[in-house]
C-alpha cells in the first residue's frame, strides 16, 4: 500500500496569537505539528504495521504531504520521527494567505501525481478549525471520502477500507474502495512519542521540497489574491477582568445573590 498523510504546521495552541492585515501572524509565535494530524500519522502507522510494516524491507510506504513556509519542515521532521518514510512539502512565497480551497488544490495536485492508494487526514487544523479539507480533497481528486473515523480497517487484497463513522446521533459503518480520503477523530488512537532512534532516523529521511511551478499550480490562483474568503476585520480578545472579592461580614449570601442577579444567572 502507498499511503499519503496530510499534515500541517500551526501556531502553538498555547501561544498568544494576533492578526496582521487580515492574516494570522505565524512568524511571531512558536510553530508545532498540528495536534489532530498526529492521530492521522499514528493511524497510518498502525495500518501498515498490521500489514507487513513500512520502512526498509516493508511492503508499504507512508508519505507526508504538507504545504507552508520553509519552517514547515520542522513539523514534518517530527512526523517522520514517528515512523513515516518520507515527505513532500510545497513551499512558495505566493502561498501566503491561501484559504482552504487553495490549500486543497495544491495538496490534491501532489496526491494525484503520487500514485497513492488512500489519504489519511486529521479532522481539522487547530489554527483555522474549518474541518473541510478532507471533503475538498476527495472532491478535487474524484475519490470516495470516509470522514470522522473512530476506527479504520483496511483490506489490501480487496482494496477497500471500512470505518466506524462517529456522528452526533450514533456510529455508522461505511466502506469504500481504493482510492479514498479518510479523516480520523482524536479518539481513534493514542499517538506514539518519537523514540531517540526515530528522531535520529528522521534526519536522514527525504523531504522533497517543491515550488508551485513544480506542482503545476498557477501562483495567481492561490494566496491572498486567489482566496475566496478573506478576513476584513478582527478584534483582539479583551484581557481577563479582575475578580470580585466579597468579604463576608454577615451579608455574604446577599452579596452573592445580588451578583448572580446582576449577571442574569438567576
Amino acid at each position: 500500500m502507498k499511503i499519503a498523510v496530510c499534515i500541517k504546521q500551526v501556531p502553538d495552541s498555547w501561544a498568544e496569537k494576533k492578526m496582521i492585515n487580515g492574516l494570522l501572524d505565524r512568524e511571531g509565535v512558536d510553530a508545532v505539528l498540528n495536534d489532530l494530524d498526529e492521530y492521522a500519522v499514528e493511524e497510518a502507522l498502525r495500518i501498515v504495521e498490521a500489514h507487513g510494516g513500512n520502512g526498509e524491507g516493508g511492503a508499504n510506504t507512508i508519505t507526508l504531504v504538507s504545504m507552508g513556509p520553509e519552517r514547515t519542515t520542522e513539523a514534518v521532521r517530527k512526523a517522520l520521527s514517528m515512523g513515516a518514510d518520507d515527505a513532500i512539502v510545497v513551499t512558495d512565497d505566493a502561498l501566503a494567505g491561501s484559504d482552504a480551497l487553495a490549500t486543497s488544490k495544491v495538496l490534491a495536485a501532489v496526491i494525484a501525481s503520487g500514485g497513492f492508494d488512500f489519504v489519511v487526514c486529521g479532522t481539522e487544523s487547530t489554527d483555522a478549525r474549518m474541518g473541510v479539507l478532507p471533503a475538498m480533497l476527495a472532491q478535487r481528486l474524484g475519490w470516495a471520502q470516509l470522514t470522522f473515523a473512530g476506527s479504520v480497517v483496511v483490506e489490501p487484497a480487496a482494496r477497500n477500507v471500512t470505518i466506524a463513522r462517529v456522528t452526533d446521533v450514533g456510529v455508522e459503518r461505511m466502506k469504500a474502495q481504493f482510492p479514498v480520503v479518510i479523516s480520523v477523530i482524536e479518539k481513534i488512537n493514542e499517538p506514539r512519542y518519537p523514540s531517540f532512534k526515530g528522531i535520529m532516523a528522521a534526519k536522514k529521511k527525504t523531504i522533497d521540497i517543491r515550488t508551485l511551478a513544480a506542482v503545476g499550480i498557477d501562483a495567481a490562483s492561490v494566496g491572498v489574491g486567489g482566496a475566496w474568503s478573506v478576513v476584513n476585520d478582527s478584534t483582539p480578545r479583551p484581557p481577563r477582568a479582575a475578580g470580585i472579592k466579597v468579604i463576608d461580614e454577615g451579608n455574604g449570601g446577599e452579596a452573592l445573590v445580588n451578583f448572580l442577579v446582576e449577571k442574569k444567572l438567576i
